[in-house]
């Protein structure tokens, strides 16, 4: 069963990030292989909103192999941004069994990887239905 928990981005983690095209508040969502999942909301750049809280749980599946991880995260329609044009940042955090982490995203905006870069939130979702 998927339960909420912080702190997902210290070991393997898939995340997600969602803000208007005009707006600096974003979302950031957190999926682990163990089916937890973390749901936060920033006013601005790494500032969380301490009063935000998710107005429902995410559905994580997971299977494993020894050379693939296949996650699907299923976020229910309450918890995205109504309607609009919208800035997505994928990202992962990869822990090897060494522990050494790698840093995955679709574009690095800095020399050091932040997935909070607005600048690197490159895909465009438009959620308008016609």
């Amino acid at each position: 069963m998927a339960s909420a928990s912080d702190g997902l981005w210290q070991h393997t983690c898939c995340e997600f990030f969602i803000a208007a095209v005009d707006d600096e508040n974003y979302l950031e969502f957190n999926f682990s292989p163990s089916s937890q999942w973390a749901n936060y909301r920033f006013t601005r750049y790494r500032e969380r909103d301490p009063a935000f809280a998710p107005a429902a749980a995410l559905q994580i599946t997971t299977s494993c192999t020894d050379d693939e991880l296949l996650l699907t995260a299923v976020l229910d329609k309450k918890l995205l941004p109504a309607t609009g044009t919208f800035n997505v940042g994928l990202t992962a955090v990869s822990e090897a069994t060494d522990g050494s982490k790698s840093y995955w995203a679709l574009v690095h905006c800095a020399d050091q990887p932040d997935f909070h870069l607005r600048p690197s939130f490159t895909l465009t979702l438009n959620t308008t239905n016609p």
